[in-house]
């Protein structure tokens, strides 16, 4: 049996699609008798042909609610099993063949907002660029890209411009933003890592050593 048979066996149901009207003599009897299905694989999506527009469209939407409610799932997921399998949470993350750097980044997120906190019309991406906020900042700016409809490249903007107009209470001027000399090795290392997160290099670095902290800060309880 092919790896392909395989994966058609294990193959869901996205939606069941309309299909466009197609002349006769390019479908079979037993197509023209069914409504064909957009199917998830694990390799892939099987297309059926003749698909409208309208179901491709939705086919799109739905996959992308996967996408974005499959972060919070699998951030769930790794928060539940630290706090109930302290000793074998990693044996299961290793088994579920997940990448441990990118779970955490999720699970962090996950701790940071309760569930009735979270935004459905915003994708978890828009929440992990207020995560390290007081929890009053992260309602204000989570407020402002909803009702803007941003996406998380404008709120990220809209959030460093905010920054850098920021002025202390006193009046002095805003101290200079502090440069590290790193070399390239290293900065070409965390791309990497934070391509394999699914998030950029700014927001990798400072959930990183956001993650850090908490955890250095926890130990010495």
């Amino acid at each position: 049996m092919t790896a392909a048979t395989i994966e058609a066996k294990v193959s869901k149901p996205l939606f069941r699609g309309r299909r466009e009207t197609i002349p006769a003599q390019q479908r079979s009897q037993d197509e023209a008798s069914c409504q064909e299905q957009v199917l998830t694989t694990r390799i892939g999506l099987h297309m059926p042909t003749g698909l409208s527009f309208e179901d491709w469209e939705r086919a799109g939407r739905q996959l992308s609610s996967l996408v974005n409610s499959s972060t919070w799932w699998l951030g769930d997921w790794l928060v539940y099993g630290k706090e109930h399998y302290t000793d074998r949470y990693q044996r299961g993350i290793r088994s579920a063949g997940l990448q441990y750097q990118t779970l955490r980044n999720y699970a962090w997120v996950s701790r940071r907002f309760a569930f009735e906190r979270r935004r459905p019309a915003l994708s978890f991406q828009h929440h992990a660029e207020v995560a390290s906020l007081p929890v009053d900042e992260q309602e204000t700016w989570l407020d402002r890209a909803e009702q803007n409809k941003w996406t998380t490249k404008q709120l990220r903007s809209a959030i460093s411009l905010a920054r850098e107009g920021e002025k202390p209470n006193d009046g002095r001027e805003v101290e200079a933003k502090r440069q590290l000399s790193v070399p390239d090795s290293r900065v070409q290392c965390w791309h990497k890592a934070a391509q394999q997160a699914g998030t950029d290099l700014e927001h990798w670095m400072l959930t990183t050593l956001d993650n850090a902290a908490e955890r250095i800060l926890a130990e010495q309880r």
